[in-house]
């Protein structure tokens, strides 16, 4: 993973710029040494970390980091940390002000030629190996100084594991900045919205115009980012935070892996003209309806969810941050106790079905294949990719929630059979 993955970036990046959106293969009578070389020619080339890349990278990254702890917020604690006494770690959320402030100061560096939005895709190899560099560096800087200080949790002593999954548990700066919280609800989707809009950009400048395939990504791409940063006050007591260390595995997905292979369905938009992917009208304009249909059950499902947890420790926030949808609380919901003394919601979506959720993050992400068509594989990375995932996620809950809630688990499939699709599946 931590040598793989990287190149197939490369991989993936180089089929969708220089072979048509096409797997990269060996051309007639040349043997697999050379197509090697041409292939890293093509990196050392095309992809050669500039200084400007460099810059506009870490800018970006100390810009964002500067947000975290200097725009208004809310504080919240995560869940007891058994290896500290059952001490509850707080956390300073100002991801919606981080998010908003992101937008008008890029909206600005734009429209007054000091950065065009743009430049993001025109110098997308470059950034792409800052970013995978700045993975590894990262993660070699968190691991060998939580060595040096003391600060490893949970060590196997296979150093290679460890460095993969990570030494530290909740690394700070400031006593404010978690780095985990900070690497997972900002650098990857806001990276992935400006990808989008940067195409955008381009496709104005160039054609006068934006197709509604590039507007169709930015919308589901922002409404993504908004929706991580509006609800980052619920990750605090995920698994994540609470007991995923903060190794390679975490900090390259966050600052490369996620933004730089989710976006190949963007990338594959920006490299090809809008007249090779138009769609009829009333097709396209059923696929927005239909994504902001699904978009308002996930984020209601979701806060039905956050908010029933919320309300049962006592701690719920009531924010008005945008949008206000309907049916985002359940009143007196229907529930169903559990011998270690939570409850299980079994009402408004989850009375519908147990993991609708996932449904919709499964929709989510074929929708951002299906818009780039099937000419390229590319594109459909991440949708096989997170289907894969959702699926193992699934069954990975499922079955610790049978072992941690028993026959209350049982009472609740009982109650709700559907597991995807209400009165289907």
């Amino acid at each position: 993973m931590m040598i793989g993955f990287p190149l197939l970036m490369y991989y993936m990046w180089i089929g969708a710029t220089f072979y048509d959106g096409k797997f990269p293969t060996p051309a007639k009578g040349q043997n697999l040494i050379q197509f090697f070389r041409h292939l890293a020619g093509i990196v050392s080339e095309f992809a050669f970390p500039s200084v400007r890349a460099w810059t506009i990278y870490w800018v970006f990254f100390i810009f964002e980091g500067a947000c975290y702890c200097l725009l208004p917020g809310v504080e919240v604690y995560g869940k007891p940390l058994a290896h500290e006494g059952g001490k509850q770690l707080k956390y300073y959320c100002s991801g919606v002000w981080s998010f908003y402030t992101t937008i008008v100061i890029a909206a600005v560096l734009h429209y007054t030629g000091l950065f065009p939005i743009y430049t993001i895709i025109d110098e997308f190899g470059p950034l792409l190996s800052v970013a995978i560099l700045s993975g590894y560096l990262v993660s070699i800087v968190a691991y060998f100084s939580a060595l040096v200080r003391g600060a490893q949790h949970r060590m196997t002593g296979y150093p290679i594991y460890d460095f993969f999954m990570g030494a530290e548990l909740n690394p700070r700066m400031f006593g404010i900045l978690d780095f985990k919280m900070f690497f997972e609800v900002r650098l990857p989707w806001f990276i992935l919205l400006g990808i989008s809009c940067a195409t955008a950009a381009r496709q104005y400048e160039d054609y006068g115009y934006v197709s509604p395939q590039v507007a169709f990504l930015v919308m589901a791409h922002f409404l993504y980012a908004n929706a991580c940063a509006k609800g980052e006050e619920c990750i605090t007591t995920t698994w994540d935070m609470y007991y995923e260390k903060w190794g390679f595995m975490l900090i390259f997905w966050n600052l490369a892996g996620v933004p730089l292979s989710y976006c190949h369905c963007t990338l594959y938009l920006a490299n090809h003209p809008p007249s090779t992917y138009r769609w009829n009208p009333y097709l396209m304009a059923m696929l927005f309806v239909t994504y902001l249909f699904v978009y308002w059950i996930w984020d209601t499902t979701n806060s039905q969810k956050n908010r029933f947890r919320a309300q049962e420790r006592g701690t719920l926030l009531e924010r008005k941050t945008f949008p206000q949808l309907p049916w985002q609380t359940v009143k007196n919901p229907r529930i169903i106790k559990t011998k270690t003394g939570d409850s299980i919601l079994a009402d408004g979506w989850y009375g519908y079905a147990r993991k609708i959720h996932y449904t919709c993050d499964f929709f989510f992400a074929n929708s951002w294949g299906f818009i780039t068509g099937f000419n390229s594989p590319f594109p459909w990375f991440y949708p096989f990719f997170f289907t894969c995932m959702i699926i193992h996620r699934a069954y990975r809950d499922i079955q610790r929630c049978k072992q941690k809630y028993g026959e209350s688990w049982e009472e609740y499939e009982k109650l709700v059979p559907y597991l995807f699709i209400p009165y289907v599946f």
